[in-house]
């Protein structure tokens, strides 16, 4: 399944803050230099859907704030079900 979310980096904690439009709101407590926040969002996402590192790949957004992630095998049930189970969650 896809994920798509909005990156927002430096913030004070890294947590989910929403939904925008029809992304997901990452806040990132990691710079974005040398792909220091893609290694963090990948990290982050993959630990809030307790699937394995490599279960979660960007897809698109590299170098953007919009990015896309393929969660593989998880349902979009789940992601939604383990993203709001989490909102309180691991925020580091």
């Amino acid at each position: 399944m896809k994920l798509k979310v909005r990156v927002i980096p430096n913030s004070r904690k890294t947590e989910f803050d929403g939904t925008r439009e029809d992304e997901l709101v990452l806040r990132l407590n990691a710079p974005a230099l040398e792909g220091k926040a893609n290694r963090a969002a990948l990290e982050y996402i993959a630990e809030v859907l307790e699937v394995s590192r490599t279960s979660v790949v960007l897809v698109s957004g590299e170098k953007s704030r919009h990015k896309i992630f393929e969660i593989v095998g998880l349902e979009s049930s789940d992601v939604e079900r383990r993203i709001l189970g989490n909102r309180d969650g691991p925020a580091r």
